[in-house]
């Protein structure tokens, strides 16, 4: 992706073998327990606080750090802060405000997620960073999270220009502890356990800081194609000559059912009807995977629907849809950001259309599009799936951090450490992910009959 690139770094991220319980359960002293959102604290964890701000101070060796911290439970009282911080600093696209104020309105308040929004601040009370977390009931236990974390396929933080002047080596780590003891010290703030996942190695030039944290491999890596010259020149170097006289044999077959036309649309009534008919689409392909339709999800319609209609995020959303005839046989969401086109969301129809690659066709022109308009990477987003590592010269790793705060998080915990590494064992195992994604996918047939009977 364009914002957290790869790079060489100086040392690996810490890869735990097996999650601990983290050393931050100790109760908040009677005066910070009173503290609540939008409260800051003047003091590092470790000393008693006096009042509502913390400072990462000066240790022997650690150089200066001369960080304060503040604590944000309500959106709208940093979005203008947020929104001409985000203008100027290194962050993914899915930390926008907008992104992020959106989903917690249609997904994240109907299941009572609490934002938790950790900014730092210099002596001149310039932000040097926003962390945007969030803080979630699963089942028994209260999760700290990165906001909006399912909806995200990357989660960063924001960070400033001059982060990394700021922060030498090993000083997050004794900041991240100050950040903790400031959410722990409200009741509202509280957590069982800590499950930030899918973190980039990097955001903009910076290294990620969260990767100074214990980390486990996410199960899933991402896949950016690097975009050069022309359509042509890009498409026969990476399709072989017997690929692409077949691809276009097939998209003339397709051409016999009605005339081909790729649509970039924009009118606000045509937006939403292929917004409808994406989700529709999407459904019928993951009941043919047998995996979960997250449209079902309560927010999740209303939350793509009004990112996508939104005039105020024309400059970031493009929506695209090819028609053959009258019919909207593909279509597709995507995010354009600082030089890299996002492929959020895409689907066909199937049917009678489908055996002549409608989906692959509409990429060929979503590929055609991001090129012609100078974008310098597309971005295929989380998922390993083959499609997308034949287009793309660069894999992301992706990262988790996951730590316990009581003893029942730690159960959870370690629970999810051992079913995500199982995870990820199987999807890089080809033969394995072979054989459970056809077991699911037959499995998800038996059940779609079986609703239909």
């Amino acid at each position: 992706m364009s914002d957290s690139s790869v790079s060489e770094r100086a040392s690996a991220p810490d890869i735990i073998a097996s999650p601990s319980i983290s050393p931050f359960h100790e109760e908040p002293n009677a005066r910070t327990s009173r503290a609540g959102a939008g409260q800051t604290l003047r003091r590092p964890v470790e000393q008693p606080a006096t009042a509502a701000r913390s400072r990462c101070t000066e240790r022997p060796g650690a150089g200066s750090a001369g960080i304060n911290l503040s604590l944000h439970g309500d959106l709208d009282a940093i979005e203008q802060e947020w929104r001409t911080f985000e203008r100027r600093a290194e962050c993914t696209v899915f930390q926008m405000f907008d992104w992020l104020a959106k989903w917690q309105r249609h997904v994240g308040s109907r299941r009572g997620t609490i934002p938790a929004i950790v900014c730092g601040r210099d002596d001149d009370a310039r932000l040097l960073f926003v962390l945007p977390f969030a803080i979630e009931r699963r089942g028994p236990v209260r999760c700290l999270v990165w906001l909006g974390s399912e909806l995200c396929d990357y989660n960063a933080p924001v960070l400033c220009e001059r982060f990394a002047h700021r922060l030498g080596a090993g000083v997050f780590v004794r900041l991240w502890r100050d950040i903790v003891g400031l959410l722990l010290a409200s009741p509202r703030f509280r957590f069982d356990l800590i499950d930030l996942q899918k973190m980039p190695e990097t955001i903009g030039p910076h290294r990620n800081p969260f990767l100074d944290l214990p980390v486990l491999v996410n199960p899933s890596g991402a896949h950016i194609a690097t975009l050069a010259g022309d359509w042509d020149r890009f498409y026969a170097a990476k399709r072989s000559a017997s690929s692409r006289k077949r691809e276009r044999g097939k998209l003339k077959q397709l051409a016999q059912h009605g005339k081909i036309r790729f649509a970039d649309v924009q009118d606000g009534t045509d937006v939403a009807r292929t917004m409808e008919t994406l989700i529709a689409q999407k459904a019928d392909s993951f009941a043919r995977m047998g995996v979960e339709n997250i449209f079902a999800r309560p927010g999740y319609p209303e939350f793509v629907l009004d990112v996508a209609a939104d005039p105020g995020m024309r400059e970031l959303v493009h929506v695209g849809r090819m028609d053959v005839g009258s019919a909207a046989v593909a279509t597709s969401l995507g995010l354009t950001f600082r030089g890299c086109y996002y492929l959020l969301f895409s689907s066909y129809q199937d049917g009678d259309l489908a055996r002549f690659g409608p989906g692959r066709a509409h990429l060929h022109e979503l590929l055609r599009h991001a090129i012609e308009r100078g974008f310098a990477r597309f971005d295929f987003t989380i998922g390993d799936e083959a499609y997308k590592r034949e287009w793309s010269d660069i894999e992301l790793k992706l990262y988790d951090h996951l730590a316990a705060n009581t003893l029942r998080g730690w159960a959870v915990v370690a629970m999810k450490a051992a079913f995500r590494k199982t995870k990820r064992f199987i999807k890089q195992t080809p033969p394995l992910w072979r054989a459970f994604s056809k077991a699911r996918a037959i499995a998800g047939g038996l059940s779609q009959r079986t609703r239909r009977a």
